[in-house]
């Protein structure tokens, strides 16, 4: 038995969830924004009350959200030290390619184009191909009308997740494909994170930090006047 917590606060959708070797037991999740810092601990409590002390933690990775990440993996990180367990690093794109893999989508030999909104016409996104190898690395990317031309020439892509949404204007082509209602989700995380439990590949829980791919940028305060 191997029972792996995992957490996922990349965007604005807040989950954890509870896989034994891989297949899920639990699951809490709320899509309220901003919910991260407020529920995350209520939800990782209901789900270790349920089961226990689980055998690793696995956390999502980014790219996405600087504070949802931050508290994602803080959390993560307390549990490891309290329990004295592994920690698993997710990519939050690659979760959500997973889970358009394993859908009732009719994928053909379609590339996977996840993107996660990244403010105004930028995401942050990566292309990987049916058997999840990387065709485009992980980058913050501006959206115009010329983006990913040359693999829209000769692939059909889906595009998925909170950032494609506004790209659909934007990217005209008949081999673009955009799949709404996918987002990074502690459901999917069981698979991929049992496969790098059964590998050993754990990361350092003292100097592990998330993928923000941009710093911080903090908002000015509304005027009060």
């Amino acid at each position: 038995m191997s029972l792996i917590l995992s957490i996922e606060t990349s965007t604005t959708v807040c989950s954890a969830a509870l896989h034994n070797e891989g297949k899920l037991v639990a699951l809490e999740i709320t899509h309220v924004v901003n919910s991260a810092a407020s529920q995350l601990a209520v939800m990782v409590d209901n789900l270790l009350k349920q089961s226990g002390n689980p055998d690793a933690v696995a956390v999502s990775s980014g790219p996405g959200s600087y504070t949802g990440l931050r508290i994602g993996v803080a959390t993560a990180k307390g549990i490891c030290y309290a329990l004295d367990v592994p920690l698993i690093a997710v990519n939050s794109l690659e979760l959500m390619a997973v889970q358009v893999r394993h859908s009732s989508f009719n994928i053909h030999h379609s590339l996977f184009c996840p993107m996660i909104d990244a403010r105004r016409m930028e995401v942050y996104t990566m292309l990987l191909d049916q058997k999840m190898n990387v065709i485009s690395p992980i980058e913050a990317k501006v959206i115009d009308s010329s983006s990913f031309a040359d693999q829209l020439h000769d692939h059909e892509i889906l595009f998925f997740g909170n950032g494609a949404m506004k790209c659909k204007d934007t990217i005209i082509h008949p081999n673009a494909k955009f799949i709404d209602g996918i987002f990074p989700s502690a459901e999917w995380m069981g698979g991929i994170a049992f496969d790098l439990f059964k590998m050993n590949k754990f990361e350092d829980v003292v100097d592990f930090e998330p993928l923000y791919l941009k710093d911080f940028i903090a908002k000015k305060p509304k005027s009060l006047v």
